[in-house]
């Protein structure tokens, strides 16, 4: 992948944070006298409008001028595009892989039950029960997880059993969904060392083709449909409490997670559109490829959005049903967590994403992890997974 670009930070707004991480060790979360209601707000308009932005941006690439993207507002040190000195790069890129190895290191975490929600073999959930029952006999929130790995086939949901397992001990009811990735059946496949891994660096192999177009949005769509149901039958009406659900995911996975809370502003006609906003607390999305205009520009994951939308002729017929960008407002509660020095997702897709947010007139809120990298935010041993847990509480509870 390359550099990514340097430019000054945009001003601070209230709704962006640098976040500080506590220790790890799981507690349970304050309750509060929050209402069992979902956020929602006015999206009427949202389908015409996400079109008409779609369609701008496909023609922006086409000619070769996808929408420049500022740098996210992290010190200019702590992001790979603005490292000039080598030996500054080849540390960032040693810190980077070390918290990889760390991150995919731990042993899988089988979950307590695991439910179909179709017939195919990766349609199906884990679910973790919460080993801390917070507020005494009330029944746990549900934090739905979707897992990373650029939508390819060779990375499932076992790489996020040790954070659904964390989750879980903190007080949560987790449902780990897994869905089809690429490559389709028939395509050719190549390997790659990790689920999400910088493009453009010397030594890199091709990896196997991204996503599939409709199998992927279609598994995520069934998913969240049936989660709340099958959550009960799985675990009990007594462990769990659908009504407090939080929607939350990483990397690929977070992109899938903020297309999930934008259904209900999917053009007309979409197959996976939703008549009202769906039923979350909020979603919490960690290092997204959450603006595909920008992601494609960056070469983020080995070209995996290309591959996501096929064929260069599908891209502006399929953007407004696939790019998170594009479908706002949503009227959701929205919190990104994004690592100042990713060098997979670099932190500039976020920072488009809150832009084109902001433009439709609502602010997410952002919280940037100084010196911390794209795989922190699913280990359990980084003290970055407390502040993750903590933007989870404060929607679940």
């Amino acid at each position: 992948m390359p550099p990514a670009e340097s430019a000054p930070p945009p001003p601070a707004s209230p709704t962006t944070a640098t976040a500080t991480a506590a220790p790890t060790t799981p507690t349970a979360p304050t309750t509060s006298a929050t209402a069992d209601t979902s956020t929602t707000a006015d999206t009427s308009g949202g389908a015409s409008s996400a079109a008409a932005r779609a369609a701008g941006m496909a023609a922006a690439e086409a000619d070769g001028a996808a929408g420049t993207a500022d740098a996210a507002p992290a010190q200019a040190a702590d992001r790979p595009g603005a490292v000039r000195d080598a030996g500054a790069r080849a540390r960032l890129a040693a810190r980077a892989a070390a918290e990889e190895a760390s991150a995919l290191g731990h042993a899988p975490v089988a979950p307590d039950a695991t439910a179909s929600y179709g017939d195919h073999p990766d349609q199906v959930i884990d679910f973790y029960r919460s080993g801390t029952p917070a507020g005494g006999a009330r029944p746990a929130p549900l934090v739905v997880l979707l897992h990373g790995g650029a939508w390819r086939a060779a990375y499932d949901r076992a790489h996020v059993s040790p954070l659904a397992a964390y989750l879980a001990a903190a007080g949560y009811a987790v449902a780990s969904v897994e869905y089809r990735r690429g490559p389709a059946p028939g395509s050719p496949a190549a390997g790659s060392d990790s689920p999400d891994s910088p493009a453009g660096q010397a030594g890199d192999t091709a990896p196997a083709p991204a996503g599939r177009w409709p199998e992927t949005f279609d598994d995520v769509a069934a998913a969240m449909d049936a989660v709340a149901a099958l959550a009960v039958t799985a675990l009990g009406e007594e462990a769990v409490d659908p009504r407090r659900t939080v929607l939350t995911g990483h990397s690929a996975g977070g992109h899938l997670a903020l297309w999930a809370a934008a259904r209900h502003v999917l053009p007309t006609g979409s197959p996976w559109r939703l008549d009202a906003p769906p039923p979350l607390r909020g979603v919490v999305a960690l290092a997204p490829i959450a603006d595909f205009g920008t992601a494609i520009r960056l070469h983020v994951c080995s070209d995996a959005v290309s591959d996501l939308l096929g064929a260069p002729e599908h891209r502006a017929d399929r953007l407004p049903h696939a790019d998170p960008s594009v479908l706002l407002p949503t009227g959701i509660a929205t919190t990104i967590v994004h690592g100042s020095t990713d060098n997979v997702v670099p932190p500039q897709v976020s920072e488009a994403f809150t832009r084109a947010a902001a433009a439709a007139g609502e602010e997410p809120t952002v919280a940037w992890l100084p010196e911390t990298g794209h795989f922190p935010l699913i280990d359990p041993a980084a003290q970055a997974v407390a502040a993750v847990a903590d933007e989870i509480a404060q929607l679940a509870w």
